[in-house]
């Protein structure tokens, strides 16, 4: 009975964290981050910049599909027209797409830091703002193909009046071997990939900065007490990407658990009961998969200065009405 009481409080949780007004809050957060980087006044070079607004805009879609008009819009029904069987799908594949964008723009921006670190020749050809604007747009399209299969994936619940209503995993998604082979394929490329891609790109960085800086206190007269603002940039540099790279890959384990194990047995939540572990554990990696869409920005506040300085203008002109006080 106890057992039973903690995984009822834990459903409970989940589903309120996940499909409450918390939601507006993750829209709000990003919408914060897409202004403020645009700006383009945090010191950061136009190439990071692209890669930082590319990833926002991609968590603040993936809240939009995910939170909004799927968890929150099943709930309250703001939006009937979203639960059409065609909109419900395509609703589907777009959350997919978004996600596995936010993933790969992830990768994409610890391998193009990577090489700015690492490499001096490849930093002038690939570190720029046109590689930047070509990878972005090739991982979105990527990302759109490899989720469109998952709109055949779904039938109509109800059909009422001959319109068909709401989506639910087709029979032979649960046993079609094909079906199974591709959900393993994609627990694979995402995010089992990025995850190993990005450990190893950020080994690669962490031992170029260790020999560089060994080799630049070296060079540097021992009686120099002035602090040496490249090997500070490359420590700020380097606590930026770890901290977005940690929190990515612990953000997503529960969910690569539940894949691993249960690829397709639950995929659609046809077991509801409070009290199967299964479906907790499928839940909670769910949350994370959501809260990691608003913890970039705040990544980037605990880690630029001037970051923090423009959210602190926002504020500022926000509460004191377009930048007067108030009387």
């Amino acid at each position: 009975m106890y057992r039973c009481f903690i995984l009822a409080l834990t459903s409970f949780v989940i589903h309120g964290f996940v499909s409450s007004p918390l939601g507006y809050i993750f829209l709000f957060v990003n919408l914060t981050a897409i202004v403020i980087l645009c700006r383009g006044k945090c010191g950061l070079s136009k190439c990071i910049t692209l890669y930082l607004v590319a990833m926002a805009a991609a968590d603040l879609m993936g809240v939009i599909s995910g939170v909004v008009f799927e968890r929150i819009n099943n709930i309250y029904v703001f939006a009937r027209v979203l639960l059409i069987t065609p909109i419900c799908a395509a609703t589907l594949v777009f959350r997919f797409a978004v996600m596995d964008c936010s993933v790969w723009l992830t990768v994409a921006f610890t391998f193009d830091r990577c090489i700015a670190i690492c490499s001096q020749k490849l930093r002038e050809r690939f570190c720029t703002e046109k590689t930047a604007i070509i990878v972005i747009v090739t991982v979105g399209i990527g990302s759109c193909l490899r989720s469109v299969p998952f709109y055949f994936a779904v039938d109509p619940f109800m059909i009422i009046n001959n319109v068909p209503w709401r989506c639910i995993g087709r029979a032979d998604y649960f046993t079609s071997p094909l079906w199974k082979a591709y959900q393993l394929l994609l627990s694979i490329i995402t995010p089992l990939l990025p995850i190993g891609l990005i450990v190893l790109f950020n080994v690669l960085t962490v031992r170029h900065i260790i020999a560089a800086n060994r080799v630049r206190r070296g060079l540097r007269n021992s009686n120099d007490s002035m602090k040496d603002s490249e090997v500070e940039n490359r420590r700020k540099s380097m606590i930026l990407l770890f901290a977005l790279s940690a929190n990515f890959i612990l953000l997503w384990i529960p969910f690569i658990v539940s894949a691993m194990i249960w690829q397709a047995q639950n995929y659609f939540y046809t077991d509801r009961y409070l009290n199967s572990l299964s479906f907790i554990v499928q839940e909670f990696g769910v949350m994370l998969q959501f809260l990691c869409t608003c913890t970039n920005t705040c990544i980037y506040t605990l880690c630029q200065r001037k970051f923090r300085e423009e959210m602190k203008k926002g504020v500022k002109y926000l509460v004191t009405l377009n930048g007067r006080l108030c009387r």
